[in-house]
């Protein structure tokens, strides 16, 4: 599926959809480059889930928790060289525990990532929107 996103504002109110159709054990995959939307889009997911705190990258942290209607778990893997550094960080316990889990900067750690997480591809356009590409059940589902 493929939605149009022209600014922040709706980048994030896609993400607040998302959230709201997500259940627990939902692992979303995020790819896309610098400045692509992938935070925003977290953001969005967590006020979705009901988080009310401020949802920040977890670039250094590595992984942020929030507590919502479902608990929420923010992995940023940009600074990770491989899978085996994410699970060292036990990524499995939230993958498959009670949570939703986004994991941006997935395609570093590809393969510590679960089969059927929701793939979400953020693609910047030359006028500033982007274009978010969603691949997976059940989200891509309850978004059409």
């Amino acid at each position: 599926m493929l939605v149009a996103c022209p600014d922040v504002a709706s980048t994030e109110a896609l993400g607040e959809r998302i959230g709201r159709a997500a259940v627990a054990r939902t692992v979303i995959a995020f790819r896309g480059g610098l400045g692509a939307g992938k935070t925003a889009m977290c953001r969005g997911i967590a006020r979705g889930l009901g988080v009310a705190e401020p949802v920040t990258s977890p670039t250094y942290t590595l992984i942020n928790e929030y507590s919502g209607a479902l608990p929420f778990y923010h992995f940023d893997a940009y600074r990770l060289s491989s899978a085996e550094e994410l699970n060292q960080l036990d990524a499995s316990r939230y993958f498959y525990g009670d949570g939703v889990c986004a994991v941006e900067w997935s395609e570093r750690v590809s393969e510590a990532i679960p089969d059927s997480a929701v793939v979400v591809e953020l693609i910047p356009e030359d006028d500033g929107s982007r274009t978010v590409r969603i691949q997976g059940s059940p989200i891509e589902e309850a978004l059409s």
